[in-house]
């Protein structure tokens, strides 16, 4: 008769690594920084934005598509307010409050 090897124990489970914390602002608060930020009167482009981010140390080759998702967002929020183009490319400035005109206390 041939002889039956014993069973190996199992092996225990790997522990996956855990993610790390992202640090930093978010990618919308950059984009509405560097809208605050500019002084042209007809609003910022896309190109003039990435510049700006990527003179504030952010990798824009890399993250382009959370670029163009924030900036998206932003519009759809009204935080932003899209001057020409559509979609993601164009020109981009900051939307006027309307809780500043609310707010405001009426002439006497």
């Amino acid at each position: 008769m041939a002889e039956v090897a014993p069973a190996a124990p199992p092996k225990p489970a790997k522990k996956k690594a855990a993610k790390p914390v992202k640090s930093g602002p978010a990618v919308s608060e950059l984009i509405l920084d560097a809208v605050a930020t500019s002084n042209e009167k007809k609003g910022v482009s896309l190109a003039a934005l990435k510049k700006a981010l990527a003179a504030g140390g952010y990798d824009v080759e890399k993250k382009n598509v959370y670029i163009k998702t924030g900036i998206k967002s932003l519009v759809a929020k009204g935080a932003l307010v899209q001057t020409k183009g559509s979609g993601a490319s164009g020109s981009f400035k900051l939307a006027k409050s309307t809780d500043a005109k609310a707010k405001k206390p009426a002439p006497y």
